[in-house]
């Protein structure tokens, strides 16, 4: 028995040593890798200050008429991300796509990512850039943002498109999330490592080589800093705060939704209960994933144009 246990003790041994030295090299690594991709991020947009850190703003077009683009919450780079149906606005529309505090290329920031804050920001960097009349186009968590942002501005907003947006009455949003796992995950080189073993999530798509290799890196920066860290820590609360918001009623509302979201009961409805009040909303169920625009962007961009040209 005794010679069981010692060598039932040694092979736990050896397995904490081997787990170490396995932590150890993906730490070493992760920072190796990060230092390396820092050189080979290449910057596009512009910044504009806002409380006294730099926001970066990505422009495109010439239009009239201005769209503003809202990421989704852990989307890296938004101006990337949404490079595809920007492409296919801009020859209509001045697009401006917005990259939140701890996103893209803009700085982090140790302020609350609260609703009201990331509005007042991004209302800031709209302010900055002299824009004062626009449609406010946004994907998921933009849904709860862009609801207290068509309340709060109502004069700057003509028209609200979300993108498979989130809907405040959504079930399952206040849940306490594991933001110290992830933290820990992140840190630890562990992201890295099981994002590179994952697949490629751009495999597919119309993005060229160049546009992928910049996403993968600045989301190896991004993903899961204090910023974003801090934004999760904020989901539940963000959501409930907006429970009792609805959009105007005489604003134009027009939403793209998932149709096979197996993930959310009563996706589907909870849009259509959205729409119902507007005097002129309309939901568009398409086929694809939580990031139509990735797939669906020249569907979205015809018929954002048809549905301003009937809300006109």
């Amino acid at each position: 028995m005794k010679k069981t246990l010692s060598i039932i003790g040694k092979i736990i041994a050896v397995l904490a040593i081997v787990i170490v030295l396995f932590l150890a090299i993906v730490f070493l690594v992760n920072i190796i890798c990060n230092k390396m991709e820092q050189g080979k991020i290449e910057s596009y947009g512009q910044f504009v200050t806002v409380d006294g850190k730099n926001m970066n703003v990505f422009i495109q077009g010439e239009g009239e008429e201005t769209v503003v683009l809202l990421p989704g919450y852990g989307t890296a780079t938004p101006a990337l991300d949404f490079k595809l149906l920007i492409d296919e606005l801009s020859p209509f529309y001045k697009v401006v796509a917005i990259e939140p505090f701890g996103y893209g290329l803009s700085d982090e920031t140790d302020k609350e990512r609260s609703t009201e804050n990331i509005v007042s920001e991004m209302h800031e960097a709209l302010q900055q850039l002299d824009i004062d009349k626009f449609t406010l186009m946004g994907h998921s968590i933009a849904g709860i943002y862009g609801l207290d942002y068509v309340n709060k501005y109502q004069d700057e907003v003509s028209a609200f498109v979300g993108i498979d947006s989130s809907v405040p009455t959504q079930p399952g949003m206040d849940v306490e999330l594991p933001v110290k796992t992830f933290a820990f995950v992140e840190k630890s080189g562990l992201l890295r490592l099981i994002m590179k073993v994952s697949g490629d999530p751009y495999a597919g798509l119309a993005f060229d080589a160049q546009t992928v290799e910049q996403m993968k890196m600045i989301s190896n920066k991004n993903m899961y800093n204090a910023t974003t860290l801090n934004e999760m820590e904020h989901i539940s609360s963000n959501f409930k705060g907006a429970q009792d918001l609805t959009f105007p009623k005489d604003l134009p509302l027009l939403l793209f939704v998932q149709a096979n979201n197996a993930d959310v009961e009563g996706w589907i409805p909870l849009h259509e209960e959205q729409v119902k009040d507007s005097v002129y909303g309309k939901m568009i169920p398409m086929e694809g994933s939580h990031y139509l625009h990735h797939t669906q962007f020249k569907e979205i961009a015809d018929n954002f144009r048809e549905f301003m040209k009937e809300a006109k």
